[in-house]
């Protein structure tokens, strides 16, 4: 793509402004190619998806789909699954998620995944995703590590990105079967969040994947502390639920995100969906957009 092929359109959207992503897996025919996957083809059939996009999409051909769903800008996750030294963890180097966002400024953010099992030498990859990367926000699977969010382990990361003044988000709520061969136990419910709210008041939180089942103890977080944010990722917006819909469009306008966790959801089905909504202008947009923009420190 060249420079004005990049340049989003927000002409030819619904509502004249393109949506942003939060919660976007970087999977590349490279990255599938080298193993990175955290998941097997059991669960890729269980949240049917379809065959085409199993065998991944460039960044390029990616930002094809946003802009035929009308979204601007997607946040890439480096994501990393569980104690590297285990044959059925994976990781996808900040370096990947680099070089997709310094190839596409205006489409692609970057996250950098956290390993708590990485001690000071995390941190300091993490510094220099920040500092040298430009990366905007932190990711954490509490479940690969198997511990709970508010457990000990993750605490220096979390002070971190206070100091960083980056977000993290980190999934909440149930896991699936990932792969048969490393089967997951459920370690983070939503109210694990109060506590770390509460040690650290500087630190923007996210919890992602809706916290489901658990959604209206998810709300409840967020609600309470003005440095909790929820997201509505990895289910289709149909199948959000009339509490999280409610929220988005009501009291909670401006702590619900918008995130499709691709390859779990695809964005132009997403789109499609939050589109049928009856919600108010003002919350619509700020779901899809506003809110990314002020919590991320993202360009207007």
């Amino acid at each position: 793509m060249n420079e004005t092929e990049y340049k989003f359109d927000a002409t030819k959207t619904v509502d004249g402004y393109g949506a942003i992503d939060i919660v976007t897996n970087f999977y590349t025919p490279r990255v599938i190619a080298e193993g990175r996957v955290p998941t097997d083809e059991n669960f890729r059939d269980q949240v049917r998806m379809e065959q085409g996009p199993r065998k991944g999409l460039t960044p390029e051909e990616y930002i094809e789909k946003m802009d035929r769903a009308g979204i601007e800008r997607s946040l890439l996750i480096a994501t990393r699954c569980g104690d590297r030294r285990l044959s059925t963890s994976t990781e996808i180097p900040y370096e990947y998620i680099y070089e997709a966002c310094q190839a596409y400024p205006h489409r692609y953010s970057g996250l950098a995944g956290i390993n708590p099992l990485l001690g000071i030498s995390g941190l300091k990859e993490l510094d220099k995703a920040v500092h040298e990367y430009g990366f905007v926000g932190a990711h954490l699977y509490p479940h690969w590590f198997g511990q709970s969010p508010d457990a000990a382990i993750y605490y220096p990361y979390y002070a971190r990105c206070a100091e960083l003044g980056i977000p993290i988000m980190m999934q909440v709520g149930h896991c699936l079967i990932y792969r048969a061969d490393n089967r997951l136990a459920t370690v983070a419910r939503p109210m694990a969040l109060d506590r770390i709210a509460i040690d650290f008041p500087e630190l923007t939180i996210i919890g992602i994947h809706l916290g489901y089942p658990w959604t209206e103890e998810m709300i409840s977080v967020a609600t309470k502390h003005r440095n909790v944010f929820m997201c509505g990722d990895a289910y289709a917006p149909k199948h959000w639920g009339a509490s999280a819909v409610h929220f988005a469009n009501t009291y909670g306008q401006d702590k619900f995100l918008f995130g499709t966790d691709w390859w779990v959801i695809d964005p132009e089905r997403a789109m499609k969906e939050i589109h049928e909504f009856d919600m108010r202008p003002v919350s619509k947009r700020k779901l899809l957009r506003d809110n990314a923009i002020k919590v991320f420190n993202l360009p207007e």
